[in-house]
């Protein structure tokens, strides 16, 4: 046993030893690994290395987190972490679990992440997430199980068991297939089946991993006319020069944009790289997946909201891997992992549908341009009626125009007529004028199509009681309720809120007083019914077509000839080729105008203009009309002219005098609470907080138009800046300078904005 002072001495010599230990350990940095997680933070959290191994930025590894344990990814080594405002406690810090199996999240991703947080003001950790949306790619790989020969013959031969041993009889030996796939190749049940397994001539064996099929640059040489080749010939030598450039393929419709674009994504693949086609309204994608089939012999992977988990894993980690070539999907594909991309198609460039407007708000076209500089590759943004400011952007030389003024066919583009309303009038309680009705009779009678244009679903915008004036509102909005006929339901188109059809007034109980005022799509198709009976009609809406294959399936048989009248919403002016669609109708060409926002009547334009040319766009003659009350106004006179330039000029000069985009910028502050009191507060507050600088004014607080959605009553803010002003640091600023928000109290900062609703 140790004495007194021997234990003292013990004791002094252990202290000695940690001091010095610690004096040398200051002497050296604690290493630390920053790992970013897809949740709702600003910056990355610090890590202790994992044991006996290293963690490579990109790298996805397991962390803990409280209690729980998260997935993230090693940040590189200059970000700034959570922890790094306070000195780290070792004692605190935890240790990375381990690495994941999984391909590194590539520099590039990592950059476009942390600028798009930067540039909308969005946590990093928020950004990250859309670039990790497919949970199961994270997970361990499973072998999934087949069928195939055992090499015994059953005792007792069947024309059905026969089917199944000659569908699994393989080139160069027994195919192995999963049990659905096996029945649907030898036309069986899976009963068959299920007896061979039990009799032992057939076995279980594991599937071979899958395979994408990768598409042939050179599968078919398309017909390039006029125009076309040299479009095409500009499209590949920027492909070839891999560097950053941005090209406005604008050509009217009909042109044959697609197939000049193809040659771009051609030129990638015989590089070894990959393509991204971004298109607006991914789940109708039929008549593309089909032309895309025909130009390179193979489908493209597809990535958008109505995948199954497992599929969005597979594409994912193909991506990853390089093994995926050719992506077409929705704005959210930007974030995939490419491994080598040489090129991004933006088609329909000039759609809504690429503004993000919720979590991370963004416009993923203009997120496309950055993404291809960021990774130094060529962006083909592809319309017929190019956004404003993409068309200043070739004006100024900051793009490359490829033009193509003419149609593929050699077509003409179809005629326009307004019809005035106010001198031509439909009966009472109709919608369409006598002049459109007998144009649609004539084109029947010539075999042809017709499409009649509403941008307004279900039967009636409004209902409301004769007897005592009710007015049927959604309980959660500010926002009638729209009758659906067909599904026999009132439903909000902002919240989803939907109720029966009352048989009586919910008010004053007066039975058969509620009148449906105003028409949606399903009304004017009653009409035409009403017209012609005979016709063939069909409804193209998204609340009647729920599900892709339905919407595809129909798109077939329009294109197939196999409808007469075609009644739509916006959704038919996606790019859709209707070889026999002679005639477009639009019921209500003023409706666009009417909104409160800087761009309606570019949208109005924009999409008159679409519809229009879905017409005679193969051998015949195409017409349209527009029904209009307002046949004076400068959008309705540049459509009839067909001058689309004359129209953006216009709207250039309005946008350039007033400092609107692209000749200035804008930001929303949108100040909601469940409380409407609670909100108009903040929104004041906030006001009077807003910072002062030069070349910059705040307009509001003010309600906004739909003041109410989902229960939540909504106050906006408005900044107009000068163009070079940094907007994203004045923002910065002033939301640094508001008490954090409490309670039901929310804020949202919305970059460029969009929607003024």
């Amino acid at each position: 046993m140790l004495g007194i002072d021997s234990l003292a001495n013990h004791e002094h010599n252990v202290n000695v030893i940690c001091l010095t230990l610690e004096r040398l350990l200051s002497d050296f940095p604690l290493q630390t690994v920053p790992v970013l997680l897809p949740l709702a933070v600003e910056t990355a959290y610090d890590y202790r290395p994992p044991q006996g191994l290293e963690a490579a930025p990109g790298d996805f590894v397991e962390v803990p987190l409280g209690a729980t344990k998260r997935i993230g990814v090693v940040w590189d080594p200059n970000a700034r972490s959570a922890q790094k405002d306070a000195p780290l406690d070792p004692k605190k810090l935890k240790a990375i679990i381990a690495p994941l199996e999984v391909p590194p999240l590539p520099e590039v991703s990592r950059r476009f992440i942390d600028w798009v947080a930067h540039y909308t003001l969005a946590q990093p950790g928020m950004v990250l997430r859309m670039a990790m949306s497919a949970p199961e790619a994270f997970q361990p790989a499973t072998t999934r199980q087949g069928v195939t020969l055992s090499g015994q013959l059953p005792e007792r031969m069947t024309k059905a068991r026969q089917k199944v041993l000659d569908a699994l009889q393989g080139k160069s030996g027994p195919l192995v297939l999963a049990k659905s796939e096996l029945a649907v190749r030898a036309g069986v049940s899976p009963g068959v089946i299920d007896g061979l397994l039990k009799s032992g001539v057939l076995t279980m064996a594991d599937l071979p991993p899958e395979r994408f099929p990768e598409p042939n640059p050179n599968h078919t040489v398309t017909e390039l006319r006029g125009q076309q080749i040299a479009a095409a010939q500009t499209l590949r030598e920027a492909v070839r020069a891999q560097r950053y450039q941005a090209l406005l393929l604008d050509g009217v419709t009909g042109s044959g944009k697609t197939e000049v674009y193809f040659e771009a994504v051609a030129e990638a693949l015989r590089q070894g790289r990959q393509a991204l086609i971004l298109l607006p309204e991914i789940a109708l994608t039929g008549q593309f997946l089909a032309r895309f089939f025909m130009r390179f012999g193979a489908a493209p992977a597809e990535w958008h909201s109505a995948m199954t988990p497992s599929r969005r894993a597979k594409i994912w980690r193909g991506v990853a891997t390089g093994e995926v070539k050719v992506v077409i999907g929705a704005r959210s594909a930007l974030f995939l992992p490419f491994k080598n991309l040489g090129v991004i198609i933006v088609d329909e460039e000039h759609e809504p549908a690429y503004k993000q407007e919720d979590r991370v708000i963004y416009q993923g076209r203009d997120m496309a341009v950055v993404r291809a500089h960021l990774g130094g590759i060529p962006v083909v943004l592809s319309s017929a009626t190019p956004s404003v400011e993409s068309f200043v952007n070739a004006q100024s030389g900051r793009y490359t125009h490829v033009p193509l003024t003419e149609r593929f066919s050699g077509a003409e583009l179809p005629a326009l007529e307004a019809i005035d309303m106010r001198e031509a009038p439909p009966e009472r309680g109709h919608w369409l004028s006598p002049v459109l009705v007998k144009e649609i009779a004539e084109t029947l009678a010539a075999g042809q199509q017709s499409l009649l244009f509403l941008n307004r679903r279900g039967y009636a915008p409004l209902t409301l009681c004769r007897k005592c004036g009710h007015r049927y509102e959604c309980p959660q909005c500010t926002a009638w309720l729209v009758e659906h006929r067909y599904k026999q339901k009132m439903q909000c188109h902002h919240c989803g809120f939907e109720t029966p059809v009352p048989q009586k007034c919910i008010s004053c109980e007066a039975e058969n007083a509620l009148a449906a005022c105003g028409p949606g799509v399903e009304r004017v198709a009653e009409e035409v019914k009403t017209l012609f009976p005979k016709a063939r009609l069909a409804i193209l809406s998204s609340d009647l077509l729920p599900s892709l294959k339905e919407q595809r399936t129909l798109l077939a048989k329009i294109a197939a000839g196999e409808v007469d009248i075609i009644v739509g919403t916006q959704l038919v002016a996606k790019g859709h080729h209707f070889p026999g669609l002679a005639l477009v109708g639009v019921v209500d060409g003023d409706l666009g105008l009417s909104q409160s926002d800087p761009r309606a009547a570019e949208r109005c334009w924009q999409l008159l203009h679409q519809v229009t040319g879905r017409a005679g766009r193969a051998d015949i003659k195409g017409r349209g009309f527009l029904q209009t009350y307002m046949p004076e106004h400068p959008v309705m006179q540049t459509m009839i002219e067909g001058d689309r330039d004359k129209f953006l000029q216009l709207e250039i000069a309005i946008r350039k005098r007033a400092g609107l985009p692209p000749f200035g910028r804008l930001a929303a502050l949108i100040i909601s609470s469940k409380h409407p009191g609670e909100a108009a507060a903040d929104a004041a507050n906030a006001r009077r907080l807003a910072p002062f600088a030069e070349r910059v004014t705040v307009l509001g607080p003010t309600e906004a138009p739909i003041f109410k959605i989902r229960g939540r009553h909504r106050f906006r803010l408005l900044v107009k800046a000068a163009k070079e002003i940094d907007l994203q640091a004045y923002m910065r600023t002033w939301l640094q300078a508001l008490p954090a928000p409490r309670g039901s109290l929310r804020r949202v900062c919305d970059i460029d904005p969009y929607n003024f609703m």
